[in-house]
């Protein structure tokens, strides 16, 4: 009996050690799973594009589809932008975290341009283009060839553009009378008809729009881009609030890396990230998307050798806000740290 009891004891202890050790076991799986990001919380975040849907803009889409936003531990939602002007206004505004605009347009509305209040709060962490896309985009037949034929024409663009915005500076240096130059506001949904239908001489656009009108109008689209007379401007920047940059540096950096990367293979495969871009806006049109994105790979890729995507140089910058200053957009005061947290930019 005593045996038998004894026998009992062991068979009781090793069972119990047996699915003590299976417990264990089941536990190290579900942390390792944790640690590997399988159950890891992501941070909700809101981006911008930077106007509309369209494929120069379909880097963001890339970033979500390969995972790499929520690698980096964040879920993305990517709703339309419209525009610098909006853009900033919904960064300032807590409606969204991140967003790419224009950094002259970013700069003017830091600045106070035409005597408006300076807007602050939000600050430049990457650059997305080396060289401004900015342009007016006309077609074929309708009598604009070169900056001096604007005079007389009307155009359309969003309010707060950059390519608006901007205008009087171009003009100056182009040797237009702004005064003789009419603008109309439009939409990013309505421009490119708004053009294809004559109902406007031109509108303000970036110059990787040209594939995408020349499909909708089925015509030669006329371009007249803003970096043959403002060389030194950058494109767009990725902003983000200057309170999340200051609260969350880390997450700012790695959700920097995260997009730039979507960025560089856009560039590198657009047909790719025209075919994704298409999975996620189904009005999209993946070849004018690839289009827009070859256009666009020139301008990310900087022609200074040894110049990371993404980086920004301070003293560019400053020749840029001089450029502002120097045509009367911008009273004298604003520095290149107002408006770029360096410490968080990829290295130039």
């Amino acid at each position: 009996m005593h045996r038998r009891t004894f026998t009992r004891t062991l068979v009781a202890a090793a069972l119990a050690t047996t699915l003590a050790a299976a417990a264990a076991g089941c536990s190290d799986d579900a942390d390792d799973k944790g640690a590997a990001g399988g159950t890891q919380t992501l941070d909700k975040v809101t981006y911008l594009t930077s106007f509309g849907n369209f494929g120069r803009d379909g880097y963001a889409y890339v970033a979500k589809e390969k995972g790499y936003f929520r690698e980096a531990g964040f879920d993305v939602d990517i709703k339309p932008g419209a525009g610098s002007g909006e853009n900033v206004k919904s960064i300032v505004g807590g409606q969204a975290q991140f967003t790419p605009i224009d950094l002259t347009g970013g700069l003017l509305a830091a600045g106070g341009a035409g005597g408006a209040p300076k807007v602050t709060g939000f600050t430049a962490v990457a650059a997305i283009q080396q060289r401004t896309m900015a342009a007016i985009m006309s077609l074929d037949g309708y009598g604009i060839n070169s900056p001096k034929d604007l005079e007389g024409k009307t155009l359309a663009d969003t309010p707060g553009s950059v390519v608006r915005n901007l205008f009087p500076t171009y003009a100056k240096l182009a040797n237009v009378d702004a005064t003789k130059v009419k603008f109309v506001n439009g939409t990013p949904q309505t421009l490119f008809g708004t053009l294809a239908q004559h109902k406007a001489d031109g509108i303000g656009q970036f110059v990787v729009g040209k594939p995408t009108i020349e499909a909708i109008a089925k015509k030669p689209a006329v371009l007249l881009p803003y970096s043959d007379y403002l060389q030194d401007l950058y494109g767009n920047v990725l902003i983000t609030s200057s309170q999340y940059a200051k609260e969350h540096p880390d997450k700012v950096k790695k959700f920097t890396q995260a997009l730039l990367k979507g960025l560089q293979d856009s560039i590198t495969n657009p047909d790719e990230a025209g075919t994704i871009l298409k999975k996620y806006v189904p009005t999209a049109e993946p070849k004018s998307a690839a289009a827009e994105l070859t256009l666009m790979a020139p301008f990310v890729r900087s022609e200074a050798s040894g110049v990371s995507v993404g980086a920004l140089d301070s003293q560019r910058v400053a020749r840029s806000i001089a450029i502002l200053q120097g045509s009367g957009q911008i009273p004298a005061g604003l520095t290149p740290e107002q408006v770029i947290t360096f410490d968080l930019t990829p290295n130039a």
